[in-house]
């Protein structure tokens, strides 16, 4: 497999070299390297999958109650650890201090629901039938791969260590290569919490060996979240060697704003809806279309509240706007902002990097965006946003269609049944209405389209790496016609 066609956690903006630098924590707000970490030998590689496989079956043989027991433990030692956590987070990714805790406070939460909430997923089901009795039980699988971005770099490991810990997977974790001490603390802490050996692993993996540890026979399940490009190359892995997959992409979310009875509560969800995290979120609202009878007041207030944000340290509370998580991704980030000025956009704020050191590009609202332009059809992580006029809901409903993903959407109306009527008509694996996309324990996680497949989170997370067994059972002097016993 060449580093060219292999997958990776990255967005696009970062993907092309991601193979080709080791794991270093590299801080986006300095620029400064400040630690390496060697890669995983490729001859290592299967003796670390067998390890992991050999966990498994004592793992899975323990009751629900003492796995959950100890991803209950982890999120109570990530509370404890809430400071070091979101230190860690800050400095390799340049996420703001005060969002890099939050980060981990929600981390946690996701822990604790599936410790509280396994254990009752998992009870067998019994199914009503005809004659005898048949019940499908829940059981693991084996060895899960997990390749996982640095957008998000607790949260989104946990939305599959917490589920698939609970029900007796093991975990391998492929994290973006800017995130090593992240990866680290985290193997940590599941150490700590009393996972045995082998249940939760770190690999520092060079992307060519991506395909052995999928091809491997102990490995049953390979999930990832990062660019199309990552998700089509670990499909087509998980394919050809007939494992099942589950892919969160890429998202280029719409906020329809159908009227605003409180246009100042509007602007600010719309505001926190493409700002939160500089940005750099597959949920952040990053299409804001805006019926015409509202359009000035929602653009005039949205306008104002980008021309606030300022760049700074991200490890600073008082910074408004931090760094994005390398200076590719800037770049990238100012390129497609260009294209869209050069072809006619109209800057409402922002619109280019600041005079300031680091990895920063400007709060950009722009408009007059059109479909010859990159910033029409392509998802722009970080911090800008492009803002529709549309005439009526119609209209509303076909832009918001027109996109190649289908993450989640956003819709805003005083009347909530006319927001619903939107809602339901939009193609998405998720919709909030008078609430910005988010994200929650109890709620799945997961899009259409080419935004990816499989759910995460809620009580659906917990089944996407689980053997869902029929168990049917007879009375033993009562056997089964033959008919019964046909199958596919």
């Amino acid at each position: 497999m060449t580093t060219t066609q292999a997958p990776s956690s990255e967005h696009p903006k970062t993907a092309s070299d991601a193979g080709a630098r080791p794991y270093a924590t590299i801080n986006p707000y300095t620029g400064k390297t400040e630690q390496e970490f060697p890669f995983l030998e490729t001859s290592e590689v299967d003796a670390v999958v067998e390890k992991a496989h050999t966990a498994f079956l004592d793992w899975r043989r323990r009751s629900v109650e003492e796995r959950a027991a100890v991803v209950k433990k982890a999120a109570e030692l990530m509370l404890e650890r809430t400071d070091e956590f979101a230190a860690l987070i800050t400095k390799e990714m340049g996420k703001r201090i005060q969002e890099a805790a939050g980060e981990v406070q929600l981390a946690a939460s996701i822990l604790s629901y599936y410790a509280d909430n396994g254990p009752r997923f998992l009870e067998p089901k019994p199914i009503d039938v005809m004659q005898g009795e048949a019940v499908v039980v829940n059981e693991p699988t084996g060895v899960i791969l997990a390749i996982e971005p640095w957008n998000y770099p607790l949260y989104q490991v946990v939305r599959v260590a917490g589920p698939n810990l609970t029900l007796g997977n093991t975990i391998l974790l492929k994290h973006a290569e800017n995130n090593p001490q992240c990866a680290l603390a985290l193997e940590r802490l599941f150490r700590d919490a009393g996972a045995p050996e082998g249940v939760y692993t770190n690999l520092f993996l060079r992307i060519a060996d991506v395909e052995q540890v999928i091809s491997n026979k102990y490995v049953q399940g390979v999930t990832l979240t990062g660019s199309e490009r990552a998700g089509s190359s670990v499909a087509q892995l998980a394919g050809k060697h007939l494992k099942k997959s589950v892919l969160e992409l890429g998202g280029s979310d719409p906020f329809i704003v159908l009227d605003a009875p409180d246009v100042g509560r509007t602007v600010k969800a719309a505001t926190m809806a493409r700002m939160a995290n500089t940005g750099q979120a597959c949920i952040a609202a990053k299409r804001i279309i805006v019926l015409d009878e509202v359009f000035d007041d929602v653009v005039g207030g949205l306008k104002q509240a980008f021309s606030t944000f300022t760049p700074g340290d991200p490890a600073d509370p008082s910074t408004t706007l931090g760094p994005l998580s390398t200076e590719r991704a800037a770049q990238d980030l100012a390129a497609q902002i260009q294209d869209a000025v050069d072809k006619g956009a109209t800057v409402l704020a922002g619109g280019g990097r600041p005079e300031h050191d680091g990895a920063f590009v400007e709060a950009t609202l722009l408009t007059d965006v059109t479909p010859d332009m990159r910033a029409y059809h392509e998802e722009l992580f970080g911090p800008a946003a492009v803002v529709y006029r549309v005439a009526d809901e119609d209209e509303a409903i076909a832009l918001a269609n027109d996109s190649d993903f289908g993450l989640s959407a956003a819709v805003y109306s005083g009347d909530t049944e006319r927001a619903r009527s939107v809602a339901d008509r939009l193609e998405s694996g998720m919709v909030w209405i008078n609430q910005p996309s988010g994200s929650s324990p109890e709620l799945p996680f997961g899009g259409v389209k080419r935004s990816g497949y499989g759910r995460e989170l809620s009580e659906l997370g917990m089944f996407e790496f689980a053997n869902r067994r029929l168990v049917r059972t007879m009375p033993a002097k009562k056997q089964a016609s033959p008919a019964q016993h046909t199958g596919g």
